[in-house]
């Protein structure tokens, strides 16, 4: 695909799925006036929706139950009628791989058939779970395997938080019923990073509705603070984002020079640096958000001069940031090579003089090809040869 023709912009929508005949709609996902809705459809009163809403809900996405039978404090009889009305579906697991370095990679399955990627990556004083927006991605960024998977839909709501459910599935982490998710020690999943497959800001209600349940307090019970939205620069969704989310930001920038970023990152033909700098300073405000994170791949002779250490620093002034410098991951085909070690440590160097914190992020996972921007289906990936990736991929 060349750049001339490269999409650059959101070519699908989020269609409501038809339930087939006789089918049961899934709870999960739906937020609390959705699922309040649900249940006044089935008969409840608007007087015990609230009580019956909270029921659910902690049962669900506190505890972790999948099975209506085990609401104990329901009565049997609102049990079955909630039964036949009614799933509780996350999607499933079709491969689980472990990393040497304890990452775990899953490849789920959601309705359809399709297949998304989700990444777990535990350190010492917490577990990050990565996941996945869309089926594939719209945005082409040359350097990101990701991104050579075509957009085939949107996640759902419910297939976006179903992972978070599937990963505490996979870990036994979900607490006893009557007791709090911290009262057996540090969570194993503490953090939410929305950096897996897709444009989150291109499936943006989804993933505010997803993003709501998960920091629900009776629920999941994540702190915004402890969910990092990544974006390519969508501009007109950023301030969204800090108004109906108001979790921290990180941006896939990976260049100081439109020239330069327009290669990289396509969607810079449409908003471009200044745009997505100018939309930026407004975030801490509006979210009353901590600094904003500017995720940068180091890609040998094409971003990691000194000179674009110092163009960045001078770019990003007066923005409350860090700098997460991103040693490249390489993937089959791949146009570009990883900085080396020397030039990598040179330009954090620069950063950090000039008071931005400038960690090197470390690669987790990539021998399970789990490593950021590695992330792609499964079945898509074996169906292609390495020259039709790097055909792909403009080589």
């Amino acid at each position: 695909m060349t750049e001339a023709n490269a999409p650059i912009t959101q070519d699908v929508a989020t269609i409501p799925r038809k339930l087939p005949e006789g089918g049961k709609r899934n709870i999960v996902g739906l937020t609390r006036e959705g699922l309040a809705e649900a249940l006044r459809g089935i008969g409840v009163a608007d007087k015990q929706l609230r009580m019956r809403v909270n029921q659910i809900w902690q049962w669900v996405y506190q505890w972790g139950v999948r099975d209506f039978e085990a609401m104990t404090n329901l009565s049997k009889a609102f049990r079955a009628e909630l039964d036949d009305a009614f799933e509780i579906a996350v999607p499933e697991i079709v491969k689980r791989d472990v990393s040497a370095d304890g990452t775990r990679k899953y490849l789920v399955r959601i309705a359809g058939g399709h297949e998304v990627e989700t990444v777990y990556i535990p350190e010492e004083d917490r577990g990050t779970l990565c996941i996945s927006s869309q089926v594939g991605c719209t945005l082409t960024c040359s350097f990101c395997h990701t991104g050579t998977q075509k957009l085939v839909r949107n996640l759902t709501a419910g297939e976006i938080v179903g992972q978070v459910m599937l990963a505490r599935d996979d870990l036994g982490e979900w607490p006893e019923p009557g007791k709090g998710s911290d009262e057996n020690g540090p969570r194993l999943l503490s953090n939410i990073v929305l950096m897996g497959m897709g444009e989150p800001l291109y499936n943006f209600e989804a993933v505010r509705d997803a993003m709501k349940i998960a920091m629900d307090g009776e629920g999941i019970s994540l702190s915004r603070r402890r969910i990092t939205l990544s974006t390519s620069g969508v501009v007109p969704e950023i301030a969204k984002c800090a108004e109906e989310i108001g979790c921290l930001l990180a941006v896939s920038f990976h260049a100081t020079t439109d020239e330069v970023r327009d290669k990289l990152v396509p969607i810079n033909k449409r908003w471009n640096i200044e745009t997505l700098l100018n939309a930026l300073r407004e975030y801490p405000r509006l979210s009353n958000s901590e600094r904003i994170t500017f995720e940068y791949v180091m890609l040998d002779g094409v971003n990691d001069s000194d000179e674009d250490a110092r163009r960045l620093v001078k770019l990003i002034s007066g923005i409350p940031a860090k700098i997460n410098l991103i040693p490249f991951n390489e993937w089959p085909g791949a146009p570009y090579k990883r900085s080396s070690w020397e030039r990598i440590e040179a330009f954090a160097d620069i950063v950090y003089k000039a008071g931005y914190a400038s960690p090197i992020r470390t690669p987790r996972g990539e021998d399970i090809m789990a490593a950021c921007g590695q992330l792609k289906s499964e079945t898509e990936r074996a169906r292609k040869s390495r020259k039709e990736i790097a055909a792909e991929a403009g080589l």
